[in-house]
C-alpha cells in the first residue's frame, strides 16, 4: 500500500504556504517534459490510473523530468552534479517550519536525492530576478524512496518567498508542501480594514473540539467553499456539550464585522453559532448565540471597539461551517508587533534596505536595532 501523502509531522498542521489557494505557482523549471512541474502544487493527493498512456508515456500526477544522459557513447551517464530544478513562489511569504516531497505513485522513476532550498526577493520579481538570488538550504540534499511522503522538518527562522526543489538526477515527484508560519509585509496591511483571520494574512486555526470529517483550517482558507468537503465538520454529538474552533488572529485587532458561512451544509449546519474574543486577559462575547441557516451566507455587524488576539466560534450543538470571515482592523500594537516579527525574520540585506527606506540607521552585523515604538512605526509608515 501507497506511504504517500500520510506523514504525522506536526509541522503539517500548519498553513500550506505553497498552495495554489493562496497564490503560490511554479515560475521555473529546467524540464518537465513527461509532466507538468505545475502538477506539484495541485491541493489534492496524486492520483494514479494504470495504462493511461500519452504521447509522451504513462500520464503521471505529478511533475516528471526526462532521463538524463551523458555526453557522448563513451561517457553515456550524466555527471554527479546534473540536477533538474523546480522554483516555486509561496502564495504567501513566511517562516518555513517544515517541507514534504511527496512520490507518490513514482517507484521505478522518482529521483535518487533532492533538496529544497529558500529565497527572499520582494517585491513582483521576474523569474531571471529570482534565478539570480542568494538561496538557502532549508532542506540537504538527502536520499528520496519511491511512493513515500517524505517530510522534513526545517529550523531556518527567516522569512521566504521562493523555494527551489532539486532532484538528482531526474524523474518525478507527485507534490511539494511547504508549511509554516505567515509572516504578512506591515506596509501592505497598515492603515487597512481585511479579514483578521485569513492564512494569507497570518491567522491560524490553532484548537478545535472536533476535526472528524474534516480540518478547522477549512474556515479561513482562502476563496468561496465548492463542496461540503471544503469546509469544517464535527461528528454528531451526543452529549449536551458544542463544538468550538479558536483561531489566532493575524495580529492584535478590533473585529468589526463577521461572516458565518454554512455553504453547502444543507442537513449538517450547526443550529446556532456564538464568537468570543480573547485578548490574553479575559473574554468577551462578541456575538450572542445567533441562529443559523443552512447552507447561507450569514453576514453580522460586532460592536467596535473590542480589540482582540483570538476568536473563538461556538458552534451548537454540532455540525459543519463553510467559512469564517473576521473583518477588522490592527490596532497600534497589533501593527507593531506584526512589523516587528516581519523585520526579524527578513535576510539581512533585505533587512538593510528596509531600514534605509524607512530614514533609520542601518542594522550593525547581526543587530536589529528596534527596540523603542518610533523605530518600529517607521517600518510601515506610521
Amino acid at each position: 500500500m501507497s506511504t504517500a501523502q500520510r506523514t504525522d509531522a506536526p509541522f503539517t498542521e500548519l498553513v500550506d504556504l505553497a498552495s495554489r489557494l493562496l497564490g503560490a505557482g511554479v515560475i521555473a523549471t529546467n524540464e518537465d517534459t513527461f509532466a507538468d512541474a505545475e502538477n506539484l502544487l495541485v491541493a489534492a493527493p496524486a492520483q494514479f490510473r494504470p495504462h493511461t498512456f500519452g504521447h509522451k508515456g504513462q500520464i503521471m500526477d505529478g511533475w516528471e523530468s526526462r532521463r538524463r544522459r551523458g555526453v557522448s557513447a563513451g561517457q553515456p551517464h550524466p555527471d554527479d552534479e546534473d540536477h533538474d530544478w523546480a522554483i516555486v513562489r509561496l502564495g504567501a511569504a513566511g517562516v518555513v517550519r517544515g517541507v514534504v516531497v511527496d512520490t507518490a505513485h513514482f517507484t521505478g522513476n522518482h529521483p535518487e536525492t533532492a533538496s529544497v532550498q529558500g529565497a527572499s526577493v520582494p517585491g513582483h520579481p521576474s523569474p531571471e530576478e529570482v534565478l539570480a538570488a542568494e538561496w538557502t538550504d532549508l532542506v540537504p540534499r538527502t536520499p528520496l524512496r519511491g511512493d513515500t511522503a517524505h517530510a522534513f522538518a526545517v529550523a531556518d527562522p527567516t522569512r521566504y518567498t521562493h523555494v527551489r526543489l532539486n532532484i538528482w538526477p531526474d524523474g518525478g515527484v507527485a507534490r511539494l508542501r511547504v508549511h509554516g508560519e505567515v509572516l504578512p509585509d506591515p506596509r501592505h496591511l497598515a492603515g487597512l480594514t481585511f479579514d483578521l483571520a485569513a492564512q494569507e494574512y497570518g491567522g491560524v486555526a490553532e484548537a478545535a473540539s472536533d476535526r472528524y470529517y474534516s480540518s478547522p483550517h477549512h474556515l479561513n482558507a482562502p476563496g468561496r467553499p465548492a463542496v461540503m468537503g471544503d469546509g469544517w465538520e464535527t461528528r454528531r454529538r451526543r452529549d449536551k456539550s458544542h463544538d468550538w474552533v479558536r483561531i489566532a488572529l493575524a495580529a492584535h485587532g478590533e473585529v468589526l464585522a463577521a461572516e458565518v458561512d454554512t455553504s453547502c451544509f444543507v442537513a449538517n449546519a450547526p443550529g446556532w453559532a456564538e464568537l468570543v474574543g480573547h485578548d490574553g486577559e479575559s473574554e468577551t462575547v462578541l456575538l450572542p448565540r445567533t441562529r443559523l441557516q443552512p447552507d447561507t451566507r450569514h453576514h453580522f455587524r460586532l460592536p467596535p471597539g473590542v480589540p482582540v488576539t483570538h476568536v473563538r466560534i461556538n458552534v451548537y450543538p454540532d455540525g459543519g461551517l463553510a467559512r469564517l470571515r473576521l473583518t477588522g482592523r490592527l490596532t497600534e500594537a497589533g501593527r507593531d508587533a506584526m512589523a516587528l516579527r516581519w523585520f526579524n525574520a527578513l535576510p539581512a540585506a533585505e533587512a538593510g534596505a528596509v531600514l534605509a527606506a524607512a530614514g533609520l540607521a542601518p542594522a550593525p552585523a547581526g543587530g536589529r536595532p528596534l527596540g523603542d515604538a518610533a523605530g518600529i512605526r517607521a517600518l510601515y509608515g506610521s
